[in-house]
This record gives C-alpha cells, structure tokens and sequence, in this order.
C-alpha cells in the first residue's frame, strides 16, 4: 500500500525547503507558495500559475494541499458559514465563518475532535474527545473558510473557540496561529486573535510566555465553585481561585486585557445574587464579561432567559462597575452559535426544525424591540475587542 503524502500545512516551510533542496528550487519559489496560499487564496497546487508547470507538477506529486473532505457546507441568513470536514487522519469536525455587521469577518475554528472538558450545556463534547487536530488540520481550516470570502472581503480576526480546549493542545495551535499572524502570512494583528479556555493554570501560563501576546478569554459560566463544578466538570480539579490567579499572571505578563465568557443559562445562573456574585468576583480586575444567551442544543435540557431577565441580570452587573457585552447571535440559524458544533451532522426533523424556527422567530421579535436602545449603550461600550463566535 502506498503511503499517504505528507500534509503540506504541517510545518509548511520545512516541507518547503526540503522539497526546494531536493528539486534545487530558488529560495524565492518558498515565498511565492506561501503568496500563493495566504495572500491570492489558492484553490490548490495548479492554480498557483507564477510557478513553473514542473514545480507545480512536483507539488502535486508530493505534498497534499487539503487533508480534509467537506461534508456539509451550510449558510445562514446573518452571513454565518459553517463548514463540516471529515479528516484524513480521522473524525470530523466543524469550523465557522461570521460575518459583522461592521464589516469584520470572524473565523472561529477547532483544536480538538470533540471535547473532553464536559461543559454540560455545549454540543462539542457530547460525544467526549477523540484527539488533538494537527498544526495543519487547524490552519486548512483557515484557509478553507477564507475561500468562502468574497474578493473584497478579508479576515479580520480569528476566534479559538469552537470544538475542543485549546489550551489542551498548545503544542499543535500555537505552531498554527504563528503561520497566520506573520507578515507573509495573513498579517493579522496578535491583539486580533484570541484563544478561549475554560481555565487551565499551567497552560495559561505557558501562554503567558509564548512570544506573540494573543488575547485570552476565559469561559466562567458560573461565579463560584460549587455551581461550576455542576456545570463545567473540569473545575472540580482546578477551581477558580487557581484560574483567575493564572489570568492575573496572563494579564501582568501580557498587558492584554482578558475577556471572561459567561453562557446564561435559564434559571441555573441568570439569578440576580448570580450577578452580584459574579461582580464581586472580577471587581478589581481590567477584564470585559461577554455574557451569551444561551444557544439551544437538542439534546439538552437548558433554555435560554428571558429578555427581562438578561436586561436584570445586566443591569446589576454595570450598577457595580462591570465592563459587560452581551453577544449579539450569529450563526444559530445553522447551529453555528456558540456551544452548538460537534463532531458530526445530525439530522433535524422537518417538525422539530419548524419548531425551532419559530422560537427563534419569537425570540428575534423580542430582541429586536430592544436594539434600539442597547444599540445607544453598546455604543459607549464598543471596544476594539474580536466579536467571537
């Protein structure tokens, strides 16, 4: 049986440079592919037409440009685009393109096939985790939904929160993220990525020395420990005096200021001693809380609160000097939302779809009665923060 080719999206420049040795390519040909690649958005091999047929030839031969298949490609009335791929290697996973309404595109892309961390209201890990995503499995994710951009559309930032702890597979992301960021790469600015976790202390500060100061977030989900435990098992291991102490050591070392995630889920963690709790909590700390309405799951047995309830719930948490957003929906359309990807497709009766569409339909009347006046208050607001998805 013949052995599969080397993927050419992992450790790209080496595999380049063995390749130019053994052919005696110019050094030049290696920027030319990573143009090519990141900059005129190649299809693959044979499109990349300022290099000569035989080194496109040899290219073809030799390294494997997309090591994923797509199963599924999904679009939503908002903009958001979700992409299903089977991996060569093993498993599937999904990956995300959001459109803002500011002009920003988001990519929201996975470290992991599934997810071991257990967080009970997210679809990801239902079925647990099967293993890390290779260094190119991540960044053919970014270029796979850079494709799905239109020619004046480019990517404005790049959000690690989709299937998987990131912080569980350093070793892969950070390889990834580097090829991105650097100036013949995509050129995107450090301060506009950002890495989300549910808090592990050793990783974050092994982060925390990593050359490239990319913004960290840190999902909370609940302000103490015993109802964490309930709803992110993980905690029970850690707690969250040990990781917001690792995000203090982040921030000091960083000077990027970290974003904590907080999904509010209907009558576990929407109550108003939940706010004051979680005020106190971050009082002190140069932090913004991104509050997100929770996204249904099928599955699950959690429902998203009441608009009267998110407003308290706000309310209580600005009356303490919290610096909050709460994140406007993308994607749930196609069940691209955050906490809704998972490692394969699953099938929606046309009955339980309808169902669905119309309390999102619902839902969307209720928020766009409010729009107006939290369009004035985000205004103040507005940082130069990533919209993750």
């Amino acid at each position: 049986m013949t052995a599969p080719k080397p993927h050419a999206l992992d450790g790209l420049d080496d595999r380049l440079r063995a390749l130019g040795e053994q052919h005696a390519w110019p050094a030049y040909r290696g920027r030319q592919v990573r143009q090519g690649l990141f900059g005129r958005r190649a299809a693959d091999w044979q499109a990349m037409t300022d290099l000569p047929q035989s080194m496109r030839q040899t290219l073809d031969a030799e390294l494997t440009l997309w090591s994923a298949r797509i199963l599924r490609h999904d679009r939503a009335e908002d903009g958001a685009e979700k992409l299903l791929l089977h991996l060569e290697q093993g498993g599937e996973i999904e990956c995300v393109l959001l459109r803002g309404h500011s002009g920003s595109r988001t990519l929201c892309l996975s470290t992991q096939v599934g997810c071991a961390m257990g967080c009970v209201f997210c679809a990801s890990g239902l079925d647990g985790v099967e293993r890390n995503l290779t260094t190119g499995e991540i960044v053919e994710q970014i270029l796979r939904l850079q494709l799905l951009l239109g020619p004046d559309e480019r990517i404005s930032h790049i959000v690690v929160m989709g299937m998987g702890e990131p912080l569980a597979n350093l070793d892969r992301l950070l390889p990834a993220l580097d090829e991105v960021h650097r100036d013949d790469g995509l050129g995107i600015s450090q301060r506009r990525i950002t890495i989300s976790t549910v808090g592990l202390p050793e990783a974050i500060d092994r982060l925390a020395h990593h050359p490239a100061n990319y913004r960290l977030a840190i999902s909370l989900h609940a302000p103490n420990d015993a109802l964490r435990n309930e709803l992110v098992p993980i905690n029970r291991r850690v707690g969250l005096r040990d990781i917001l102490a690792a995000a203090d050591r982040y921030f000091a070392a960083s000077g990027r200021r970290l974003t904590y995630e907080y999904v509010l889920l209907a009558d576990v963690n929407d109550r108003p001693e939940h706010a004051r709790e979680l005020a106190t909590l971050l009082a002190d700390r140069e932090a913004l809380l991104n509050v997100i309405p929770y996204n249904a799951v099928a599955e699950l047995p959690y429902r998203t609160p009441s608009l009267d309830r998110q407003q308290k719930f706000r309310a209580i948490l600005e009356a303490r000097g919290v610096h909050v957003r709460f994140r406007h929906r993308k994607g749930d359309q196609i069940d691209a939302a955050c906490g809704q990807l998972r490692r394969a497709y699953r099938q929606t009766s046309d009955t339980s779809r309808q169902t669905s569409d119309t309390s999102r339909q619902t839902s969307d009347t209720s928020r766009r009665t409010s729009d107006t006046s939290r369009r004035t208050s985000d205004t103040s607001r507005r940082t130069s923060d990533p919209a993750p998805s």
